[in-house]
Formats: structure tokens, C-alpha cells, sequence
């Protein structure tokens, strides 16, 4: 495979977009390929069979448009999904998880909260984490965040609903001692200026975008598959970006425009089960479907 050819990345909705924000900073000359299959999310409130056979089915349309690498930018798709992934075909794939380690030694009560899908804290992966980096003494409160990944996905990341739902998740785990929060949902991020409206520097918040960037960096060196590095007498080396989805493109075009500079329009994209066509069935200009977010909507940094 061609050390030029993109990477696929792909997440339920837009929440992979907080990764891809971390890829692109840390390697702008890589092609990507992002699919959000917001048709189906959340993926937190989906039966574990579903989750794996739809990760199965974007990482095989991914390959087949070209990808070398993938990265499964959805704590829950890697929950349930990245094993099958990793068997069915011979090329890196970097998954995400909570990040329990960085939060373990960040935390000085000991007492560290979890925010995830339902999916993701049910799931033995998560399970063998905690086992792996919970310190003795140390204690994880985990708690599911109904609710929070559909008004992401609608473009909400600051309302008094919003603010309500995380009021009612993160003040228990306050009331026991919570120092540090997993955001572990690639969702999250999003709300991380929400939370520290709402409750100062009372939380440590871990999101492990960069770590995954990181990951994926050492994952294709290691296969020999990193693009050529961009320089100035080559400035065409610097990496494409194309965004699909599975659903109307104009969520995912707001979101875009406001993560991503230069984005580019979104394709809306069928990816069925097996013996069905794939096809494209619509495209949004660059310029179309803009400006509906408050310019003032507040983003995490990658």
C-alpha cells in the first residue's frame, strides 16, 4: 500500500472530529478520510452485535476508497468493535479509550470519575482497563452520560439542558471526592468548556486526542506507511481531507467549518450491509450549509 494513500477515520457522529483536529496537528501531511455515521447514533445506546457489525462495515468502505490505516475515533466502536477489525484485515488500526492510566496519576484524592457511553462501561475492554490501571486505594466512579452525545450531534454544547444533564452527572461523584473526570467519549471534549463554566477548577478533565495522534504516528512509521513529510520546495505534499456521512450533511458541515480550517463540503454517504452498492447520494458545497452555529460556540483545543 502506498505511504501516500489517506487514513480512515471514522466515529458515530461528530465526535471524532476532536480527534481528527489532534491527527491534523500532528500530521499535516496525511490524507484523511473522516466518516461520521450519524444515521446511527448514538452507538451508546445500541446492542453490541450492531456496533461491531457497523465498525466492520465503515473500516471495509474505507479500505475499499483507499485507506492504508484506520483509526476508530469512538470509544465505543473500539469497545466493541476494534478486535473484529483488527481480524478481519491486515493493516494498522488505532483504537481509543477512557483515559484511566493518565487520569490514575493525575488524580490527588485517588477518587477519579468516568464519563462514557453505556456501551463503553459495560464492555470487558473497559473492564481489563480499569484492572490494569487502578492503583490500590484508588477509586472509579462511573457514570453514563444518557443523553449528552444526542445534543452534541445537534449541535449543543452549551445550553441549559446541557448544563442540566452534566449537573446531574458530575455533582454525585463531587459529593464522593472526584478530583479528576474521564471524558470518555469522543464527544466530550466539546463540553469541556461547559463543565468549567459550570464547576471552575474543581475537575482535572483527561481527553486523550493527542495520545491517539500520537499512537497512530507511531503505528505507521512502524509499518513503514507515513506520508512524506511536507517542505517547501514540495508544498503540494500537504495532506488532503474529505468528510462523509451517513446522514443529512449539514451538522456535520457547521461543526467542520468550525473545528477545521478550509473544510471541505461533506459528502453524504450509504454504507450498507453486505450486497448492497455503495454510493454517494449527495454533496454539500463548501460554501453551502454555513454559519448556522453562534459564532461564539466554545470548542475544546485538540
Amino acid at each position: 500500500m502506498s505511504s501516500n494513500a489517506p487514513i480512515g477515520v471514522f466515529d458515530s457522529g461528530l465526535g471524532g472530529l476532536s480527534v481528527l483536529q489532534a491527527v491534523r496537528a500532528l500530521l499535516p501531511h496525511e490524507s484523511l478520510l473522516y466518516v461520521a455515521d450519524s444515521r446511527y447514533a448514538p452507538y451508546g445506546e445500541r446492542p453490541d452485535t450492531f456496533i461491531e457489525q457497523r465498525s466492520l462495515a465503515i473500516g471495509r468502505w474505507l479500505r475499499a476508497h483507499g485507506a492504508k490505516a484506520l483509526v476508530v475515533a469512538c470509544n465505543t466502536a473500539t469497545a466493541h468493535g476494534v478486535a473484529a477489525l483488527r481480524a478481519d484485515a491486515v493493516w494498522p488500526v488505532v483504537g481509543v479509550e477512557p483515559g484511566i492510566k493518565p487520569a490514575a496519576a493525575a488524580s490527588k484524592t485517588g477518587v477519579i470519575g468516568v464519563l462514557a457511553t453505556a456501551a463503553t462501561l459495560r464492555s470487558a475492554r473497559f473492564a481489563d482497563l480499569l484492572a490494569r490501571h487502578t492503583a490500590q486505594g484508588q477509586r472509579f466512579l462511573c457514570q453514563p452520560g444518557h443523553g449528552l452525545v444526542e445534543r452534541i450531534e445537534a449541535g449543543d454544547v452549551g445550553s441549559a439542558d446541557v448544563v442540566a444533564l452534566l449537573e446531574r452527572y458530575i455533582e454525585p461523584m463531587l459529593a464522593q471526592g472526584v478530583d479528576t473526570l474521564v471524558l470518555g467519549c469522543t464527544h466530550y471534549p466539546f463540553l469541556i468548556p461547559a463543565i468549567e463554566r459550570r464547576f471552575g477548577n474543581a475537575l482535572t478533565l483527561i481527553d486523550t486526542g493527542a495520545a491517539i495522534a500520537r499512537q497512530l504516528q507511531r503505528r505507521l512509521e512502524t509499518a513503514e506507511l507515513s506520508a512524506p513529510a511536507q517542505c517547501e520546495s514540495l508544498p503540494g505534499l500537504a495532506g488532503t481531507l474529505q468528510l462523509f456521512t451517513t446522514a443529512s450533511p449539514h451538522a456535520l458541515q457547521k461543526m467542520a467549518d468550525r473545528l477545521l480550517p478550509h473544510a471541505p463540503g461533506v459528502q453524504a454517504v450509504r454504507i450498507p450491509g453486505t450486497g448492497e452498492a455503495n454510493e454517494v447520494t449527495e454533496c454539500v458545497p463548501n460554501d453551502a450549509a454555513r454559519l448556522d452555529l453562534p459564532p461564539n460556540l466554545p470548542i475544546a483545543s485538540a
